[in-house]
């Protein structure tokens, strides 16, 4: 779950004047669609890839073809909302606007709850990829490995190191050409060996489909993030059309490769096999290639490394991202003010990381990957349940935005039940975690219900300026990025 929330990032201030904003040429298909592939697709793959195993056997492939429905359908409704109201701050501005402060307030916290409980999912992730090296890590090692993971985490998000340039094009590289190259080992082991594939594929769903609702939950947290690739639709060419169509195009980009990577999952190692994987991509490389010879070592040493550089910079974007979430609420007074306090040098939300980040390791330590990432999507459909709902409120006021969804109230009104039965799929212990979390807010917004605004603040965490950057920054993520870099080369050869 990268960086769910990176429209929340405290960064330096573009020194882009507004005039020359306004003038800049606007977003193109490709340019949106890009931006909805880099706002989704991240390390959530090497932690999600073997979702549904224990549960639906190979048929759970159908499941991420309905979890990517979903998503397009619920992204179709932010992208309205950001038509209704292009201002930061996401769901949460969307229900304090449609009806006030404390269902803001609600939805923000619901907001700031997921992806709290995702940073916890990634110390997990990290140690269970951590195993392809050492399987029989002891449990205080491991306890060290997530202290030390999440200390790296506050050390550089407080220190605002950035990679930048080159770096980051070779990070990009590093993290992507393992799943490639884990695709195309995978399609032609399966070409070579049909009857290891068709016995790995069959039967098809052994345990039927009664745990559909409860694997749907698991995989759909491997698509969410594409809230932050909707913008105002003012600086997108012909938003009416660009915007569905973009969506659309980069959901089903998205699920394509992911569907692709799970085929070969399933096609070269069987369910029961895949359930039990800590590290199901890297232990599929390794059977594919051949365990114990050098190439499969070699093979599943490079697909390790690179879920460990992904999540590593998974978690590191999402722990600022939340951090500045939590910003937002304190800006608004909602939160405690240390939520807002910035490093006088370092110029990030330094308590607040360091705050996010200790409670998040102590629920890694006593949470376990499932649990977590069910949680996790509980939140978020709260807050997605209540983003397409406001469209119904902004409707009654302003029926002819930049940008309208076909179909009036139809498509928000789906969105809703979507979110609705994410919700309802989601275990009892786990209904009880969210509902008792989400409870807690309550005292909370009654002490922190804010006699003032933190106005100057409020008004640069509110400037075009920020969701300007952010759409500057999607274009740099995964396979967002090697896009981008693939449509150049073809332009430059074009011109040749």
């Amino acid at each position: 779950m990268r960086a769910r929330l990176a429209f929340f990032i405290l960064r330096k201030p573009l020194s882009i004047p507004m005039s020359e904003q306004s003038a800049a040429p606007k977003l193109t298909l490709f340019d949106v669609t890009n931006l909805v592939i880099g706002a989704i697709i991240g390390a959530d793959i090497y932690v999600a890839s073997s979702f549904g195993a224990a549960y639906l056997g190979p048929s759970s492939l159908i499941v991420w073809v309905a979890a990517g429905v979903i998503a397009i359908v619920i992204a179709l409704c932010f992208a309205q909302c950001a038509a209704y109201l292009p201002r930061v701050g996401g769901p949460y501005a969307y229900a304090k606007d449609a009806w006030g402060p404390f269902p803001g307030f609600i939805v923000g916290w619901s907001l700031w709850l997921a992806e709290w409980i995702s940073l916890a999912v990634f110390p997990v992730a990290f140690v269970r990829y951590l195993t392809f090296f050492q399987p029989s890590l002891d449990p205080l090692i491991q306890a060290l490995v997530k202290v030390l993971f999440v200390a790296f985490l506050i050390v550089n998000n407080v220190l605002g190191v950035k990679a930048a340039g080159r770096t980051n094009d070779i990070l990009t590289i590093i993290k992507l050409a393992p799943l490639i190259l884990f695709v195309i080992i995978g399609a032609g082991y399966s070409l070579l060996n049909p009857a290891t594939v068709t016995s790995n594929l069959t039967p098809f769903a052994p345990f039927g489909y009664t745990s559909f609702g409860l694997t749907l939950v698991l995989v759909f947290w491997a698509y969410a993030g594409f809230e932050i690739s909707t913008i105002p639709a003012d600086v997108v060419e012909n938003p009416s059309k660009i915007i569905p169509r973009a969506i659309v195009l980069g959901m089903t980009i998205v699920t394509v490769f992911y569907l692709t990577t799970n085929t070969v999952l399933f096609a070269v190692r069987s369910s029961p096999q895949l359930a039990t994987d800590l590290a199901p991509l890297a232990t599929a490389t390794v059977s594919i290639l051949g365990t114990g010879s050098i190439l499969a070592i070699l093979g599943g040493l490079v697909v390790s490394v690179g879920a460990l550089i992904s999540v590593t910079g998974s978690d590191e974007s999402g722990m600022i991202g939340t951090s500045r979430l939590g910003y937002a609420l304190a800006v608004d007074g909602l939160f405690p003010k240390i939520f807002a306090k910035i490093h006088p040098k370092y110029k990030t939300p330094y308590l607040a990381i360091i705050v996010q980040a200790v409670t998040a390791l102590i629920a890694s330590l006593i949470g376990n990957l499932g649990t977590l990432v069910a949680v996790s999507v509980f939140f978020l459909a709260v807050a997605y349940a209540a983003t397409c709902a406001s469209i119904l409120s902004f409707r009654r006021r302003d029926p002819e935005p930049v940008f309208h969804l076909r179909g009036g109230a139809i498509l928000p009104i789906i969105g809703v039940v979507f979110s609705l039965y994410l919700i309802t799929q989601c275990t009892t212990p786990q209904l009880e975690i969210g509902l008792v979390l989400l409870g807690v807010g309550v005292p909370m917004y009654v002490i922190f219900t804010p006699k003032k605004e933190l106005t100057l603040l409020k008004e640069e965490l509110l400037a075009p300026r920020a969701m300007q950057e952010e759409r500057l920054m999607q274009s740099e993520r995964f396979l967002a990025h090697a896009l981008t870099h693939l449509r150049k080369l073809i332009v430059s050869r074009s011109k040749d």
